[in-house]
């Protein structure tokens, strides 16, 4: 028998602290990714997995990565979640010439050489929810968000979308990232009335608001619904089941997604870890992560950052998502929205899919210039852009 060759990868998720059920279901779907890749006796290689908990702290993502990088060899790091986080990694990804795989959604404004971009940006999230939302609740939304850069911006494009198509913002209100008083959310929210409301709260935030508005909404059958592009599975999965019914989404994978890819991926997955294995957006997303990096890996016969990302950019690659494309310009992936509401169950059923993959837009610069989508024309197109590009 062969020896295979051992290439260490980082795992950067953290597992405790404020958002730590989306980090274990992230360093799940990693792990996952790598027993399949080390099953494979096919592959020249193993991957050998340097797993580290940052807690959710700031000061530990670059540690745990200039760590990871200098003392254990790791040229690529699967990981972060957050946008901060992300950003306080870069630096040492670039500075040590590894490369970090970054598959959550976020808020754009970004592209950096030394990473790949997995997740949606706003123009394969929040500009086909609010195509949605728009027209069928009404164009005063009240927005709530975690106190850091995702909610900040995808509050202000929220509301340039909203100002663009005659609309108005009626409250802006921003919790700290891990922090679950909301009652005071819920008070103004009663007074406002908004049409509908846009929640960009992370982790324990975003359960703590659910279920608060799920109190507040009960005996009142006309209540503006919950929507948001970074709510997944695991957001829900600690609610009443009452609670977790009626929030609409936007993301690039739902469990429920019906496509040949998907019902491959899930019984795999129910094979290994058995059929109440539950398969979560984060899930995926890391799974996928990995997974592509060894197709990579397999082509350029090396881990070398720069040959796998010249293979990453040149082809496409069967993920449980349908096949992505990585831009070779933007190292940002194509992705396919779906627009998708939850149950009690708190799965969420698919009701409108684009077409198509969606290239990345990253810096929204062709975003009032898109095709009409499926469901109707894109208010965008009709009102014309007030949105700032900011670099």
């Amino acid at each position: 028998m062969r020896t295979r060759e051992a290439h260490p990868i980082s795992i950067l998720y953290s597992t405790t602290g404020p958002y730590a059920a989306l980090g274990r279901e992230a360093l799940a779907g990693a792990l996952a990714a790598i027993a399949e890749v080390n099953a494979d006796n096919d592959l020249p290689f193993r991957l050998e997995p340097r797993i580290d908990d940052p807690a959710g702290r700031a000061e530990f993502y670059p540690l745990r990565t200039e760590a990871a990088i200098r003392n254990h060899g790791c040229r690529h790091v699967i990981g972060t979640i957050t946008s901060w986080s992300r950003k306080d990694v870069l630096p040492a990804i670039e500075r040590n010439g590894a490369l970090l795989w970054y598959a959550f959604p976020y808020e754009g404004y970004e592209a950096s050489d030394s990473a790949i971009y997995l997740g949606a940006c706003p123009n394969q999230h929040l500009l086909p929810l609010f195509d949605h939302v728009l027209p069928r609740f009404g164009n005063r939304p009240f927005i709530v968000g975690s106190n850091y850069i995702w909610g900040w911006e995808n509050s202000r494009i929220a509301r340039e979308l909203t100002e663009a198509s005659g609309g108005q913002v009626l409250s802006e209100r921003f919790v700290p990232l891990g922090a679950v008083e909301v009652d005071h959310l819920i008070t103004e929210i009663e007074q406002k009335r908004p049409d509908f409301i846009l929640s960009n709260l992370v982790g324990a935030s975003a359960t703590a608001f659910f279920a608060a508005y799920d109190l507040w909404r009960r005996n009142r059958p006309a209540a503006p619904p919950i929507v948001g592009c970074n709510l997944s599975e695991t957001e829900l999965d600690s609610l009443t089941p009452e609670a977790r019914a009626g929030h609409i989404a936007a993301a690039p994978y739902f469990n429920r997604l019906d496509i040949q890819e998907n019902r491959e991926f899930k019984a795999r997955m129910a094979a290994r870890y058995g059929a109440e294995r539950r398969i979560t957006t984060s899930f995926c997303a890391t799974y996928m992560s990995v997974t592509i990096l060894a197709q990579a890996m397999k082509d350029a016969a090396t881990d070398a950052p720069d040959a796998i990302r010249r293979v990453v950019t040149s082809r496409s690659f069967d993920t449980p998502m349908g096949p992505v494309a990585i831009h070779p310009r933007t190292h940002h992936a194509a992705l396919r929205p779906h627009l998708a509401v939850s149950d009690t169950s708190g799965e969420f059923d698919i009701f409108h899919s684009a077409a198509e993959p969606v290239e990345a837009d990253p810096y929204l610069v062709h975003a009032f210039h898109r095709p009409k989508q499926g469901d109707g024309d894109s208010h965008l197109q009709r009102q014309g852009s007030h949105l700032k590009v900011v670099k």
